[in-house]
């Protein structure tokens, strides 16, 4: 199986390559960017240290290699990355922030927002008082995209226009948060430290409005309720009304009537 791709150091067309070497190619992209950012500036300078977070400052060197790109002023705001072609932003926070900086850049260049998503998360605790930190802990459930639907709709005036791209990047990980909260245990309303990337495992891309269609399940019945939904999606019900929220307002979905209390959906023809 072949297929084409972009190499975004460069943002120049690759030939046509199998998808177990772009595989290669991908994971030793990434692997150079954590050595870049881990290894050589925490190593000296330790955890969540530096003013920039860990995750944040991997995918910057993973997207863009070249930092001559990094921290570019434009209009009065400063773009993680800027190819020259294009802004791209790192958001690893709320999206709400994002809308200065969109309602700004969009006008004048195309805009990929990349939010980085834990796949698979182990978590340490670390003490304040004696810095010892805890063994690492797996957490069972797994990320998906569909999270990031929750930061989607914080900016949901923006999607529809056609300079905004995403790549949801799927990302184990290492989070370290500090034993500083209200309960008794400490752990209740945490701050988290820092998170330290361990392998990238998939990327999920939004060039386009057509894209969205890759959030329908494929075994979803016609017309389906937000329940339906949930059910094929594997997603909680309130994520689920949020996810059907955002793909009505970009006509991927449509409401075709009532059944019960609940709205009946089907999927529209791109």
């Amino acid at each position: 199986v072949y297929v084409t791709t972009h190499d975004f150091r460069f943002m120049k067309p690759l030939p046509f390559i199998s998808l177990d070497y772009l595989g290669c190619i991908l994971e030793l992209r990434f692997e150079a960017a954590k050595n870049r950012v881990i290894w050589i500036n925490r190593e000296r300078q330790g955890i969540g240290t530096l003013s920039e977070k860990t995750v944040h400052a991997v995918l910057k060197n993973y997207y863009a290699p070249d930092t001559d790109m990094h921290e570019i002023p434009i209009e009065n705001f400063v773009a993680d990355i800027f190819t020259g072609t294009e802004i791209i932003e790192i958001q690893t926070r709320s999206f709400q922030v994002m809308r200065r900086k969109l309602d700004a850049f969009l006008k004048i260049y195309p805009v990929t927002i990349v939010y980085p998503i834990k796949h698979v998360k182990w978590l340490s605790w670390i003490d304040e008082e004696s810095g010892e930190m805890s063994p690492k802990q797996k957490n069972t459930k797994k990320g998906n995209p569909y999270v990031a639907f929750k930061e989607l709709y914080k900016i949901r005036p923006f999607l529809k226009n056609e300079n905004l791209r995403f790549r949801f990047a799927l990302i184990d990980m290492e989070e370290y948060r500090l034993l500083n909260g209200w309960s008794k245990d400490k752990k209740k309303g945490s701050e988290r430290y820092d998170r330290i990337p361990v392998q990238f495992v998939e990327e999920v891309c939004i060039e386009r409005r057509e894209d969205y269609m890759q959030f329908i399940p494929f075994d979803l019945p016609e017309p389906f309720t937000t329940k339906d939904f949930s059910k094929s999606a594997k997603i909680p019900l309130s994520l689920a009304q949020t996810v059907l929220m955002i793909l009505t307002d970009l006509e991927i979905v449509d409401r075709v009537g009532k059944k019960g209390n609940s709205y009946l959906y089907k999927v529209c023809e791109i």
